[in-house]
């Protein structure tokens, strides 16, 4: 029994990092309809500024539970600059256009996202460990697990509860429904269609540097942290199916649980974990657990 409790807890808290850093690519695709590559480099400009801030806040003597409202600064500084400077400034002269080209378009900005964090940030690694030292450990089924895990676990929790009040409760919320569902018609009934794009990729990007800020005390942060979490956030939207958030939070949960079976009982398996878990899925539901079919014009 003891097993079982630490596997559910080990998938829970991974299931809730994969579901951060994941859930804004799927908000993005859901409504834009691109697969925004830059989704990787956005959650390491979220990691900087979230562990830039934290290094600076803390050498400053400061009270220390605020280090992790500084993570959350950093991250809507971050998601709230970039985001609508890339939509307006790039990723909207993409509309309409081929996939192909779209998916270049923003794996260009992933590169170049990815250079000005070394221009800004330089290459050496920033420890943000304060927020995470800060909480301590609990102890669970006979093992320490730290308590920041479980942080990263509520945020994860509120993002998915804030996501669905969003959309479910609000009329912009209900728009974006609409736009998902037929832009077009929507165009036609007065909906300003740019806003609600430029909105949308804002929160995305809000999203993505939120799992980043909230990932830096975990880890050293250093160039090229980008790349692993879109691969990983790719297959978790491709599980849930493309564009739909609760997919997201399913196939996060799915994964996580999966993966943490394999660490403990399996453990030569546990890189191949995400993937099997992808194929597996495509293999019987193509569009992923959520998809849906959509109509095309030709």
């Amino acid at each position: 029994m003891n097993q079982l409790l630490i596997i559910a807890v080990d998938g829970l808290v991974f299931a809730s990092w994969l579901f951060l850093v994941s859930v804004g690519l799927s908000l993005i695709y859901g409504v834009l309809r691109i697969l925004n590559i830059a989704h990787g480099s956005l959650f390491a400009v979220g990691a900087y500024a979230g562990a830039s801030l934290v290094v600076a806040y803390s050498a400053a003597g400061l009270w220390p539970p605020g280090a992790l409202g500084v993570l959350l600064v950093g991250a809507l500084a971050a998601g709230l600059v970039a985001g609508p400077l890339i939509e307006r400034g790039i990723v909207r002269w993409t509309y309409g256009r081929e996939p192909v080209m779209q998916l270049l378009v923003t794996f260009s900005v992933f590169l170049i996202l990815e250079d000005l964090t070394k221009l800004v940030w330089g290459v050496s690694p920033y420890y943000a460990y304060q927020p995470y030292q800060l909480l301590g450990q609990v102890r669970i089924g006979g093992i320490d697990y730290p308590a920041y895990s479980f942080l990263v676990l509520l945020v994860a929790a509120l993002v998915g509860a804030g996501l669905w009040w969003f959309v479910r409760r609000t009329r912009f919320g209900r728009v974006v429904v609409a736009v998902i569902h037929d832009p077009e018609i929507s165009v036609a009934m007065g909906v300003n269609l740019s806003r609600v794009y430029v909105t949308t990729f804002a929160l995305g990007s809000v999203l993505a540097a939120l799992g980043g800020a909230f990932t830096a005390p975990m880890i050293s942060v250093v160039p090229g942290i980008g790349v692993e979490v879109i691969v990983l956030a790719f297959a978790v939207v491709v599980v849930g199916g493309l564009g739909s958030l609760e997919g997201a939070a399913v196939g996060a949960l799915l994964i996580g649980l999966v993966r943490a079976a394999a660490v403990h009982l399996l453990p030569v398996l546990e890189l191949f974990t995400i993937y099997l878990v992808m194929a597996a899925v495509l293999l019987v539901r193509p569009l992923g657990l959520f998809g849906r079919v959509e109509a095309r014009r030709i």
